[in-house]
């Protein structure tokens, strides 16, 4: 539980982008490093974070201080708390994980995963959970697969992967397997078998996602940063959702 009696939410669940969503004001979220991280390492990922930025309104900025956005390298792997969950987190724990990341990984996995992760804490849900693609996937093989490859029980199976995300609590545009917030899964687990082809770098849907979402107009409204919002930006507007439902354009994990 957190000081204000709401139970911190788990890196491993994922939650729907309209109850995590940021708001369309303009904002920077301050990022802090758990580890002692060499500053060249430090821009790095900051940088790869802030890919979605060349069409969002929203951006990831160094700080000295306590982050919003926290960043561990140390055991746990890859994950980062959906959107606004990240302000549930105690501010001694991390809400992002990359397990390893040195000036030595590739820039394939910083892009991968990285840029991944930061879509994570956007407020993007993993794309591979959009009833469309569950479907099509075989439960009894998946789970003997990610138990042989990943150690996943049953249980982190069903909500990573076989739980769909609930369609109509989503502001979605149409399946995007190709997308960056989706898992490669291969053709041995699906009942088609062929393999849900995954991505492995922001698209151009996932930046006009992005642009749709977050658009870059609120700039000019609200220069504001991450300590100046209100929680009502939490929820978007109901003129923003009616703009997106009108070209098509809705906000899920892109």
């Amino acid at each position: 539980m957190t000081s204000n009696g709401r139970t911190a939410p788990s890196p491993q669940r994922i939650s729907v982008v309209r109850q995590k969503y940021w708001g369309p004001s303009a904002r920077q979220l301050p990022v802090s490093f758990m580890e002692n991280t060499p500053i060249d390492l430090q821009d790095h990922i900051i940088a790869h974070l802030n890919a979605w930025a060349q069409t969002s309104c929203v951006s990831f900025v160094r700080t000295n201080g306590v982050g919003t956005v926290r960043i561990s390298r140390g055991p746990g792997g890859y994950y980062s708390y959906l959107g606004t969950d990240v302000l549930l987190i105690p501010q001694g724990q991390q809400t992002m994980n990359l397990e390893g990341f040195t000036m030595q990984t590739s820039e394939a996995e910083f892009r991968r995963v990285v840029r991944h992760e930061a879509g994570h804490t956007l407020g993007f849900p993993h794309e591979h959970m959009r009833a469309g693609l569950v479907a099509r996937i075989d439960r009894d093989k998946a789970y003997v697969w990610f138990w042989e490859n990943y150690g996943w029980d049953p249980l982190t199976v069903d909500q990573q992967v076989l739980t769909p995300l609930d369609e109509a609590s989503l502001f979605g545009t149409p399946v995007d397997q190709t997308s960056i917030m989706c898992y490669q899964l291969p053709g041995s687990i699906t009942k088609d078998g062929q393999p849900i082809t995954g991505g492995l770098d922001i698209n151009t849907a996932d930046y006009l996602f992005a642009g749709s979402i977050y658009p870059k107009m609120a700039l000019q409204m609200a220069p504001g940063t991450a300590a100046d919002w209100d929680e009502k930006d939490d929820v978007m507007a109901p003129d923003v959702q009616a703009g997106l439902r009108q070209t098509g354009s809705v906000p899920v994990g892109v």
